[in-house]
């Protein structure tokens, strides 16, 4: 996927869209990358002497990088509705990230009732484990 792909594909545009790129798909999995930069704005007050992104968004880019991976599964589809979150099952965030840190983001879809999607996302930088969670989502149809 390009960056015009993630555009298509999920309606997040900056300063919310967590997504620079995606590294690897497949119908189970997606890793994407995002590199925040100093110039965000949560940045300017999430801490302004020592700027920290927020461990919500850290979670924004797994429920992107999520909602990514069921376009990719739905190509086929042409109106695979709107994924929305229904619930964060549990998150743990194990270190900071700065301005400048290269996220790896990865997904993987663990299970599949009816329309809803369980998942779990794990943010990593430099290999260290930044966050992880378990999350659920579901389409919104058109």
């Amino acid at each position: 996927m390009n960056r015009q792909d993630i555009l298509d594909h999920i309606p997040h545009r900056p300063p919310f869209l967590f997504v620079d790129g995606v590294t690897r798909v497949d119908d189970a999995s997606i890793v994407t990358e995002f590199k925040p930069d100093a110039a965000l704005p949560f940045f300017a007050g999430h801490f302004p002497a020592k700027p920290v992104m927020p461990g919500v968004l850290l979670c924004e880019c797994c429920l992107q990088a999520g909602a990514l991976l069921l376009a990719h599964r739905r190509a086929e589809d042409s109106a695979p509705g709107l994924p929305v979150v229904t619930r964060i099952i549990e998150a743990k965030f194990k270190r900071p990230v700065v301005p400048g840190d290269t996220l790896s983001v990865s997904v993987t879809l663990d299970e599949t009732l009816a329309d809803a999607f369980f998942m779990t996302g794990r943010v990593t930088v430099s290999d260290r484990l930044a966050a992880r969670l378990r999350f659920a989502v579901t389409s919104l149809q058109p």
